[in-house]
């Protein structure tokens, strides 16, 4: 039971900072396809819910701390830039378990001043969204006779 248990917080606590991280280990241990899907889901869910409350906190630090610096576009804030602006917050919500993580993601709705259930709302649909997608694309790979011969 504990060897079990361990099993899924690791899992769980991988998923809360490297989306792809829940599906294929889940799915490599052994749990269904719907274990794998809530653990991943629950995971991002955990991370967003934790860093929108800590983001909007360092939010308001760094107001008050910087206002005389200007910002500074690399090449990466110009395509977080681009995102926001093609396709707004639902965009970044979507490209999240792809390009960021659940972390990165978070942060940058919460940089741009989203508000929280929107944040969550967005987030959600994501996570369940993607979570359904990798763990099912992965539990049918892993159960192509070649995958399963290298698995042992």
């Amino acid at each position: 039971m504990s060897e079990e248990l361990f099993k899924l917080v690791g899992i769980f606590f991988l998923s809360m900072f490297k989306f792809i991280a829940g599906p294929i280990l889940g799915t490599a241990a052994g749990y269904s396809f719907w274990k794998v899907a809530l653990i991943t889901s629950s995971a991002m869910m955990s991370s967003v819910f934790m860093f929108t409350l800590i983001g909007t906190y360092f939010k308001e630090l760094f107001k008050l701390k910087i206002k005389a610096k200007k910002p500074v576009f690399t090449s990466r804030n110009r395509k977080i830039i681009f995102l926001w602006k093609s396709y707004g917050e639902a965009g970044i919500a979507f490209f999240t378990p792809l390009f960021l993580t659940p972390i990165g993601g978070t942060l940058i709705l919460v940089s741009f001043g989203t508000k929280k259930r929107r944040i969550y709302f967005h987030m959600l649909w994501s996570a369940l969204l993607w979570s359904t997608i990798f763990s099912l694309t992965i539990d049918k790979v892993l159960k192509i006779p070649f995958f399963q011969s290298l698995m042992g």
